[in-house]
């Protein structure tokens, strides 16, 4: 009897699938509205959203790549939250690329002025960058991250001949199966079907694990070749014969891989009954496999030009991402990089993480360093952090938050944020004084190339007496090398050792309230205040206490003039 009704079951599938097939068209239509709407209010503004840094980092990391800044310059510049700022990016592709540029600071001023034109090209039209956003989405799915994994390399075969075999007959053997149970019922059909169908399982999920990365970024190609296809349409690609070839040869893709397609719009909302669906057929059906065997000749065949794609296709989101930033943005400027210039100069620069940051500006040369004086909290670190910060976004994304920048091509080496290493049984002193070892065999080596080092309290981990003279030694060889040198210290003996070869700046404080009250601006000089003591009257500190610091602060303030 259950074999007989099989007949009834055929068009039953077949009026659910019109009416999936019409939910599918009414909810994409509603979600490309509903995307619309998002892309035109966070226009400007910085996306608050999950990052999987790992993820995103598998473009920088392909072909055992790495970045071109050192990691301590990447922790201390705070980068993964630096480009968690500038991120304003629709796709996968392009949030990949940003990330890459942002590791890979520039020199060359072709690059900068390509970037520029790009720029402008593509947002001189609002209404085509927000639809050119929308089409970008497309690439916006998780899967999509894992593109770089499919011209990184040149792919092998995961199954024996025998099994690849099987994969290509088992499909169709089943699909036999079950469109003659519907013709006529057979037990000894729904038997093999069953044995089967446990046989495609036990190939599907034993695999799984192998095929992941394929799997997940072989639908993604399709969408590439899609968005890539619109873009150069409506001509956002450079005339650039080289992309025009790869955008002609991924699209001989297609073929092999436009049976996938359904699969993949399904797989954008997993809730949606259609993704249950194509998950079952996908296992019962050794779709997964199919798709491996099928495609990854092909692939291996166009490697190079499904690269091509994928940079073509981030470029523009890259572009589009940085006039976002710059648009929300209290104010910036575009870097004029002077080759072989000697000079710096900064005006009303601030840190773009923090928010009503006062901003400062700063002339030198690099035959002069910069030391920088204050007490904690009174913003010299930030100071410092925000000139390398605005060094790194001018050499990558040709911004700078700031409304003068202009300086020649840098190397960037920082030293700020030192701890002690136990694992490696290193003292502070010792992971500082490799630190700045690092630095200086790093910025001789990178000439012709200057160098923009940032040191934040030099050799803070060991005596006074030794700091110091370690600290002139070490600052002075900076300058000798014509590096462009901004430290901060507490050490005031510094600013007289050291002459005329470092200028002296200062953030001071001011007292109200038996508090510290700061304005963050940058003075020349050294502190001329006496706030610290007055805090520790106004706290209550015993009278001798403030006595014999006020005694002691005169015999020093008299000793350098102060």
């Amino acid at each position: 009897m259950l074999l007989l009704n099989m007949h009834y079951w055929l068009p039953a599938l077949l009026i659910l699938g019109i009416i999936l097939l019409i939910i599918g068209f009414l909810k994409s239509s509603h979600l490309k509205k509903k995307k619309l709407a998002e892309i035109k209010e966070r226009w400007g503004k910085p996306k608050d959203i999950y990052r999987s840094f790992k993820l995103i980092a598998a473009y920088l990391t392909a072909y055992g790549s790495k970045s071109d800044i050192a990691d301590a310059t990447a922790t201390d510049l705070d980068i993964d939250d630096v480009f968690s700022y500038i991120d304003r990016t629709n796709s996968k592709p392009g949030q990949q690329y940003l990330y890459k540029k942002l590791h890979s600071p520039e020199i060359s001023e072709t690059y900068f002025n390509t970037l520029e034109q790009r720029i402008e090209q593509i947002n001189k039209d609002q209404t085509l960058r927000e639809l050119t956003e929308l089409k970008l989405s497309d690439l916006g799915n998780t899967d999509a991250y894992y593109l770089p994994e499919l011209f990184s390399k040149t792919h092998k075969s995961l199954f024996t001949p025998l099994v690849t075999l099987y994969i290509c007959i088992a499909p169709f053997l089943t699909l036999w199966l079950i469109i003659s149970l519907f013709i006529v019922p057979n037990q000894f059909a729904l038997i093999l079907l069953f044995i089967l169908l446990i046989a495609n399982v036990i190939i599907h999920y034993s695999n799984k694990t192998k095929m992941i990365n394929y799997t997940h970024a072989l639908p993604q190609l399709l969408i590439l070749n899609n968005v890539g296809k619109w873009l150069a349409d409506h001509h956002l690609f450079e005339k650039d014969e080289i992309t025009n070839k790869s955008l002609v040869n991924t699209a001989k893709l297609k073929k092999s891989l436009s049976f996938i397609n359904l699969q993949n719009k399904a797989a954008i909302d997993p809730t949606d009954i259609a993704y249950l669906i194509t998950e079952w057929l996908k296992m019962f059906l050794l779709i997964e496999p199919l798709i491996f065997i099928f495609s990854i000749s092909r692939v291996n065949k166009y490697l190079d030009d499904i690269k091509v794609l994928y940079k073509a296709v981030a470029r523009v989101d890259m572009a589009i991402s940085i006039q976002s930033v710059r648009v929300g943005s209290p104010h910036h400027c575009i870097p004029r990089f002077l080759t072989g210039s000697e000079n710096m100069v900064i005006k009303n620069l601030y840190h773009p993480l923090i928010e009503n940051c006062v901003a400062n500006s700063i002339s030198i040369d690099n035959k002069q360093g910069v030391l920088v004086t204050g007490s904690n909290m009174s913003g010299k670190t930030t100071f410092i952090r925000a000139i390398a910060i605005n060094a790194l976004l001018s050499q990558t994304i040709n911004t700078s938050f700031a409304s003068v920048y202009n300086a020649p091509p840098l190397k960037i080496f920082t030293s700020i944020n030192m701890s002690d290493d136990l694992g490696e049984h290193k003292s502070y002193f010792q992971a500082e004084a490799l630190s700045v070892k690092n630095i200086i065999m790093e910025a001789t080596a990178s000439k012709p190339v200057n160098s923009l080092v940032i040191i934040d309290e030099i050799f803070r981990g060991t005596n006074t007496i030794e700091r110091i003279a370690a600290a002139k030694a070490v600052l002075s060889y900076f300058i000798e090398n014509k590096s462009f040198v901004f430290v901060s210290t507490h050490d005031l003996e510094l600013a007289e050792l050291l002459g005329h070869d470092y200028k002296v700046f200062s953030f001071e404080e001011l007292i109200g309230d038996d508090r510290l009250v700061f304005d963050y601006k940058i003075k020349e000089g050294l502190l001329k205040n006496r706030n610290g003591i007055a805090v520790l009257k106004g706290l209550g500190f015993p009278e001798s206490i403030i006595d014999e610091a006020n005694k002691v602060s005169i015999q020093l303030r008299d000793k350098y003039a102060l």
